[in-house]
């Protein structure tokens, strides 16, 4: 399913216009990148949680050359199924 795809079911589910439909999507998709940003979680019970995991530099390898480089430490976004939706696909 596509971001299109989720609107259409959004508004559909919703009973919404798709402009509106589409504004809740870009809306809440925001709204999690906000807080991922800001170093916070968003836990939806039930469905799961929205987190940013720290990665720590590590060493690898440039794969054309073969020569070892370090690959710095960064963020990543990272999601945790809740045990609803693991239920639901069942999992």
């Amino acid at each position: 399913m596509n971001k299109t795809e989720l609107v259409d079911q959004v508004a559909n589910e919703a009973g919404l216009p798709k402009l509106q439909a589409t504004a809740a999507v870009d809306a809440m998709v925001g709204a999690i990148t906000n807080a991922l940003k800001a170093g916070d979680s968003v836990s939806l019970i039930g469905f799961g949680t929205f987190m940013v995991k720290e990665r720590p530099a590590r060493t690898g390898r440039n794969p054309r050359t073969g020569e070892q480089i370090t690959i710095s430490a960064g963020k990543q976004p990272k999601f945790r199924p809740g045990k609803g939706l693991k239920d639901a696909v069942g999992g």
